[in-house]
């Protein structure tokens, strides 16, 4: 049995109106319950509070400006946890939601008793949720976006494994949006000048992240020996694909500690 980290971004969650793919975030859910059910420790950082408080507030597009984007994550963060409650509760898996900022990753002490908050609550069968604290950060996201965010959170709680779900199948040999001839790239044993060079600066419109901070989070999961996985949050069924060992996305081996 493992221990896993399951991050869901933004353009998963949300349509682009910035609503709930409700659809798509019940499939995710049942197959997660399931998961869980036979008998793997899981923990989700969960983007999408920003988002969903956009189309919630029937803004025009997400804020640049931080009051605004902490205003729209408190609404947002309201209905994502709802969600997140009702959905799983139907499968019998109690949530518990954390919110944390960079100091509590950077204070040696305030690291720790994260760290054993969420190892108690694995202990005691409940799903975490994680997320960062946008509602109080004063800085543009602290920690840095969400896929650093799970990476951390793997590396402190000894994880076997951090998937990250995102609008693209993985790492292609280049931007798959405007070159056909772009491959995917299964497997990733090392990280080096020319496997940055993969990452470009794209983000969506809706969330923060891009290639650059997967990568970023991949030297850290292979650092600590940690795998970590790229795959299409669009099809839910490719974690059981993962946990069973297939070729999905692109594998970033985890360095033999």
């Amino acid at each position: 049995m493992m221990r896993i980290v399951i991050k869901i971004g933004t353009s998963t969650l949300a349509h682009p109106t910035g609503l709930l793919n409700v659809r798509l975030v019940e499939q995710l859910c049942k197959t997660i319950s399931d998961i869980k059910n036979a008998g793997h420790e899981v923990i989700v950082v969960s983007s999408g509070a920003i988002g969903m408080g956009v189309g919630k507030l029937g803004l025009l597009q997400r804020p640049k400006d931080i009051p605004t984007k902490q205003a729209a994550a408190a609404v947002g963060q309201c209905e994502l946890m709802y969600t997140y409650d009702k959905l799983f509760g139907e499968y019998n898996h109690t949530v518990a939601q954390l919110l944390i900022t960079g100091e509590d990753v950077e204070n040696e002490t305030r690291h720790q008793n994260f760290s054993n908050t969420l190892n108690r609550l694995l202990e005691l069968g409940a799903i975490p949720i994680i997320n960062e604290n946008d509602t109080v950060a004063t800085h543009e996201i602290v920690i840095g976006d969400n896929d650093t965010l799970a990476a951390i959170v793997a590396q402190s709680i000894g994880a076997d494994r951090l998937i990250l779900l995102s609008d693209i199948d993985g790492l292609y040999t280049a931007d798959p949006h405007t070159d056909p001839t772009a491959k995917l790239i299964s497997r990733i044993e090392k990280i080096d000048d020319s496997v940055r060079a993969l990452g470009g600066s794209s983000a969506s419109s809706q969330g923060t992240g891009g290639m650059v901070t997967k990568l970023r989070a991949a030297e850290i999961c292979m650092a600590c020996g940690c795998d970590m996985v790229i795959a299409n949050g669009r099809d839910p069924s490719n974690l059981y694909d993962i946990l069973d060992g297939k070729s999905v996305g692109t594998t970033f081996k985890g360095v033999t500690l």
